[in-house]
């Protein structure tokens, strides 16, 4: 067991853009690659010990991202490299499950991150076709062909295309967050305002430029190109909504929830010796701790389960609400996480369902995500993980010493992934 501290260091992304924009004309290894390259030449090259890498859509020219990503970048091909997926926590786990691995002695440095390009969604057949066409492949004889041929599965004859569903229940993630948003009593109102203020909050990060030494320029493009400086909430209140059209209760738009993004994120796991092989000069912060929660999807809303993880994790801390300086928290909608936060602000919910016998406080909403979320930042499934734990990683270092941050990502399936950070 490896003793003293586990660091989080900025690594480099690509500009986050819509599908079939700015970044479009690369895949999901080659962005993987950029992003990689680029965070090795930061680090002035040193060498890791390990290499997580995720995505969340399958693709059939692979099955070992990671390993992929690991050649095409031109990195030493004696560095483990193993791929993970935890829906949009992807590599947030995977920074979990290198920090792990260092902890216990199997390396000081490690390269994590994800990707997604949703540009370059491969279509799939049905799998009974898929079923017949590997069997007809595989026939001994044009005659056991031909035979197969008159049995031809004609109502097998379907194409699947990328659907944000949660395969269990066949709901979207916005059907589900709008489930949540009525349980729960979110106005359309307060998550216009939040949509607002990441877009303010975005577009003031960028024109300071917090994200310079963060992003990689990919075929020209140089920034995310979804943050609004034009944005209003008299211009947001104006959109329809889009999973809920009937009841005229919906209250979920375009303008309030992600959208969809290509882009990859990389980040540096370390430890005490670790970090000394990384410049001087990089922001970096102490990884104290972290939670990954599971709840029932067919008793709990979807996208909950950092309500669960968050007090868990911070009455193991002996922390409150207050005492966290920074807070970052995944914006798959605005109303999941305006229904987390009052979750944790429930002192029933508290005890009834996180087991948590506290009163955390209220939550302090001028420190929430200072340069932007997922709703003006764009959230690539498989990179968001990076992508925020950087960003949380660069600003907390800036803060006083002993400061600390919580970082939060819901997950399809019920899942959630909170760390716990502080400043050196």
């Amino acid at each position: 067991m490896t003793q003293g501290n586990l660091w989080l260091v900025p690594g480099m992304r690509t500009p986050f853009s819509r599908i079939d924009g700015a970044v479009s004309k690369k895949r999901g290894v080659e962005l993987s690659s950029l992003a990689v390259q680029a965070s090795l030449r930061a680090a002035e090259n040193p060498r890791p010990d390990l290499f997580v890498w995720g995505t969340v859509i399958p693709n059939l020219h692979w099955s070992n991202i990671a390993r992929e990503v690991l050649i095409d970048a031109g990195m030493d091909q004696t560095v483990p490299a193993f791929s993970t997926v935890l829906a949009c926590s992807t590599s947030m786990a995977g920074a979990f499950e290198a920090a792990g691995q260092l902890r216990t002695g199997h390396g000081e440095l490690a390269l994590v991150g994800g990707v997604e390009c949703m540009s370059h969604v491969q279509v799939g057949l049905s799998q009974g076709f898929s079923d017949w066409l590997r069997r007809f492949g595989m026939a001994r004889s044009w005659k056991d062909r031909f035979n197969m041929l008159e049995r031809f599965p004609v109502g097998e004859l379907r194409l699947h295309r990328l659907s944000v569903t949660n395969r269990v229940t066949g709901k979207s993630m916005g059907e589900h967050c709008e489930e949540m948003a009525k349980a729960w009593n979110i106005a359309r109102d307060a998550q216009d305002r939040l949509a607002l203020q990441s877009h303010q909050n975005a577009v003031t990060g960028q024109t300071k430029g917090f994200f310079d030494d963060l992003i990689a320029p990919v075929d020209g493009a140089v920034a995310d190109t979804f943050p609004r400086g034009d944005t209003s909430f008299e211009r947001l209140r104006r959109l329809n909504p889009v999973y809920d059209r009937t009841s005229g209760k919906g209250t979920i738009t375009a303008g309030n929830a992600s959208p969809l993004t290509d882009g990859a994120a990389a980040l540096w796991v370390a430890t005490d010796a670790g970090v000394s092989r990384l410049p001087a000069s990089a922001p970096r912060v102490r990884l104290v701790d972290w939670e990954i929660a599971a709840l029932d999807i067919f008793e709990e809303g979807l996208l909950m389960a950092p309500a669960y993880a968050i007090p868990r994790l911070l009455s193991r801390n002996g922390l409150g609400l207050a005492d966290i300086a920074l807070w970052e928290i995944h914006e798959a909608f605005a109303a999941q996480l305006l229904c987390n936060v009052a979750a944790i602000e429930s002192r029933e919910f508290l005890r009834d369902k996180a087991g948590v016998d506290a009163d955390l406080g209220r939550f302090p909403w001028d420190r929430l995500n200072p340069n932007g979320g997922s709703i003006a930042l764009g959230h690539p499934f498989g990179a968001t993980g990076a992508r925020i734990l950087s960003q949380a990683a660069k600003e907390l270092s800036a803060m006083p010493s002993g400061s600390r941050a919580v970082v939060s990502i819901c997950a399809d399936g019920g899942l959630g992934t909170v760390a716990l950070l502080e400043a050196a």
